[in-house]
C-alpha cells in the first residue's frame, strides 16, 4: 500500500482507498484487524491524524468498523446488502439529479429493471411480501391521503414487488431504481395521474404476483410504464407550452 505524492487526491484519501482496495480485493479478510493508528502513520510515512480522517472514510463507507477497549481497533467490516441500500439510494439520486436524467430514460430504466423481478417474485414470493403489497393499495385507496403519502405508498408498494424476487442482489441494485428513480417520476406525474389508475394496475399486479402468473404480472406492470411515460411526456408538453405563452 504506496502513496503517490503526485497525486491530486489529499493523503487521507490515499490512504482510505488504498486500504479500500485491499478489502476489495480480499487481501484483508472480513473481521480482519488493521495496523494501529501509529503503526499505519508509520507505513505511510504521515500523522496519526491524516490515518485517523482515512479511517473515518472508511467507517463512513461500511468498510470497516471500531471497537474500544484492550481488544478494540479497526476491523474490517461484514457488509450487507441491507446496509448498502441507504448508500445506493443515494449515489442514485445524486447521479439522477446532477445528470439530468430524461424522464423517459429514468422510465425506461426503472421498469426494465423492475420487469426482470416480475417471474421472480411470482415464483417466489411469500405472504409477508403478498401482505405488504396489499397493505400499500388499502393506504393509496384512502380519499384523505396527501399527495406525499401516496407517493411514499407507491414506493412501498413496488419495494414489496422488487424484495419478494427473493434475490438480495437484484433488491440491492433496484434500491435505486425504485426509491430514487420512482421518487423522481412521482414529483414530475403526481399532479396529472390518476390514483384509481394507479391502485387498479396495483391490484391487478398484486393479483397476477398471489396467482402466480407471471405473465399478468408483466403484462399489468407494462401497461404502468407506458401510462407512466405518457404521463411524463403529457406534463412535459403542457410546461413547455406554458413557457411559450
Amino acid at each position: 500500500m504506496k502513496l503517490d505524492p503526485a497525486s491530486a487526491k489529499d493523503l487521507s484519501a490515499q490512504i482510505a482507498a488504498a486500504i479500500g482496495d485491499e478489502i476489495v480485493s480480499g487481501k484483508l479478510i472480513v473481521d480482519a484487524r488493521l495496523p494501529s493508528e501509529a503503526e499505519l502513520a508509520e507505513h505511510f510515512q504521515v500523522s496519526r491524524p491524516t490515518v485517523r480522517e482515512a479511517l473515518k472514510r472508511l467507517a463512513a463507507q461500511s468498510l470497516i468498523r471500531t471497537q474500544r477497549g484492550a481488544t478494540g481497533g479497526a476491523f474490517v467490516n461484514r457488509l450487507s446488502f441491507e446496509q448498502a441500500y441507504g448508500q445506493q439510494i443515494t449515489t442514485s439520486t445524486l447521479l439522477l439529479s446532477m445528470n439530468a436524467v430524461s424522464f423517459d430514460v429514468a422510465c425506461e430504466a426503472r421498469y426494465a429493471l423492475e420487469r426482470a423481478c416480475a417471474p421472480l417474485c411470482a415464483a417466489r414470493r411469500g405472504e409477508a411480501h403478498l401482505d405488504r403489497m396489499r397493505t400499500e393499495i388499502a393506504v393509496q385507496s384512502d380519499p384523505a391521503l396527501s399527495d406525499e403519502d401516496f407517493c411514499a405508498s407507491d414506493v412501498a408498494f413496488h419495494r414489496a414487488l422488487v424484495d419478494g424476487a427473493g434475490n438480495p442482489v437484484l433488491s440491492y441494485h433496484l434500491a435505486g431504481a425504485v426509491e430514487a428513480m420512482q421518487p423522481l417520476m412521482n414529483m414530475i406525474t403526481f399532479t396529472a395521474r390518476s390514483r384509481s389508475a394507479i391502485i387498479d394496475l396495483h391490484s391487478r399486479i398484486a393479483g397476477a404476483i398471489a396467482a402466480q402468473d407471471a405473465a399478468a404480472a408483466d403484462a399489468a406492470l407494462s401497461e404502468l410504464a407506458e401510462y407512466t411515460l405518457g404521463l411524463g411526456r403529457d406534463v412535459m408538453a403542457a410546461r413547455q407550452s406554458r413557457a411559450r405563452d
